[in-house]
């Protein structure tokens, strides 16, 4: 290897050094999280827990912080020692809240508890589904740097834009399975005006779209049937005739040749 080379794998491995230090460590808390929802209706009222174990990885006293951006929120905090023994409990109202933890404590496990109401959606977007955040979980510790131990989003929707999104889902599922061939630009154009028709919050129309749309890809798949039916009728037809015209020709010649052979005798 020349020098020239080794000094551009040297600029290489100190730039890849540099990028390496200048990214945050992320914390060596364990986390374990049940009843967080994939998908959950405006209004709704929801739980979820979050257990924290390996609390002391990083330091030795800290600040646990939680956000949301759920509605009448409730947080609960308990802590229990290495036995599974209760240590202390902690109830917080609002979208934020700030617990200390320390190892003095004899607090080895954290679970938190989250309850409250899905929020109004901000903004209707299709793909990706619009969401929120469920929780997000941090540690923070006095003079130093806050850094996210985890966050859990969650989709959410109304009953309308359920019922426009599972509409145009529909029509969707008929244009991929339309048949290789089967001309389905109306419907793409129709389904792309209801997903718009639904980021604008006007479901109704965004259904009515999507209803469209399927059709439209039903007859453009009908079509590319009765068009393949037709080409292997027309395939098998000439194929027909070839035979026929094979079998007639054969025929032709084994007569014509018993008459020469009738002749020669």
């Amino acid at each position: 290897m020349n020098s020239t080379r080794c000094s551009k794998l040297f600029a290489l491995l100190l730039v890849v050094t540099i990028a390496l230090s200048a990214v945050a460590p992320a914390t060596a808390i364990s986390m374990e999280q049940s009843g967080i929802p994939n998908d959950a209706a405006v209004g709704d009222s929801v739980t979820a827990t979050m257990t924290l174990t390996d609390l002391y990885s990083d330091y030795e006293q800290w600040t646990l912080e939680g956000q949301t951006e759920l509605t009448d929120v409730t947080w609960t905090v308990t802590t229990y020692d290495q036995a599974g023994n209760q240590k202390a409990k902690e109830s917080y109202d609002g979208q934020s809240f700030n617990h200390s933890l320390a190892l003095d404590t004899d607090a080895s496990e954290a679970v938190v508890k989250v309850s409250g109401t899905v929020p109004e959606v901000a903004n209707f977007t299709f793909n990706p589904q619009q969401s929120f955040t469920f929780a997000t979980l941090s540690q923070s510790r006095e003079g130093g740097n806050s850094e996210e131990i985890e966050t859990w989003t969650a989709n959410y929707h109304t009953e309308d834009s359920k019922s426009a999104r599972d509409a145009i889902v529909g029509a969707q599922g008929a244009i991929e399975d339309a048949p290789s061939g089967a001309n389905t630009a109306d419907a793409e154009s129709t389904l792309d005006n209801a997903i718009s028709a639904y980021e604008a919050q006007n479901f109704d129309n965004a259904i009515d779209l999507a209803g469209k749309a399927k059709k439209s890809a039903n007859s453009a798949a009908d079509e590319a049937q009765q068009s393949e039916q037709q080409s292997k009728l027309l395939m098998y037809g000439g194929a027909a005739v070839v035979v026929l015209l094979v079998i007639g020709g054969a025929g032709f010649w084994y007569r014509s040749q018993q008459q020469d052979n009738y002749r020669l005798r």
